[in-house]
């Protein structure tokens, strides 16, 4: 059964740095491009980055591009998201996913099958 684990969440202030990580499961993980979402309380799912399934490739929101970097190690199943120059803004819970037919990402929601449970990054002014 696929799995997807996401930790390194936390509280920090404005301006400093969080590293996400995301263990996957199933050996088919490097296969597959794997992307991270957020959402933000009252607000809808967003997209945040996609990396491609050997890591060449990769794509970013506008809002956090310049700020954070998605990166997988295949050998280790598990995908990362560094966060630096954090904002209040950027406060939410977190997940990653796994799109379930595609190399390269995506940035729609339908286009990834499976899902983590989300960590939470808060940001404090």
């Amino acid at each position: 059964q696929e799995q997807l684990i996401e930790s390194g969440g936390g509280l920090v202030q404005a301006g400093g740095s969080l590293r996400l990580s995301c263990a996957d499961s199933d050996d088919a993980f490097s296969a597959y491009a794997m992307g991270w979402f957020r959402q933000a309380p009252g607000r809808d799912r967003e997209f945040v980055a996609g990396i491609s399934w050997d890591g060449d490739y990769t794509v970013y929101s506008d809002s956090v591009k310049g700020r954070f970097t998605i990166s997988r190690v295949n050998a280790k199943k598990t995908v990362y998201l560094q966060m630096h120059s954090l904002k209040p803004e950027d406060t939410a819970v977190y997940y990653c996913a796994r799109d379930g037919q595609r190399g390269i990402p995506g940035t729609m929601i339908t286009m990834y099958r499976y899902w983590g449970q989300g960590t939470q990054v808060t940001v404090s002014s």
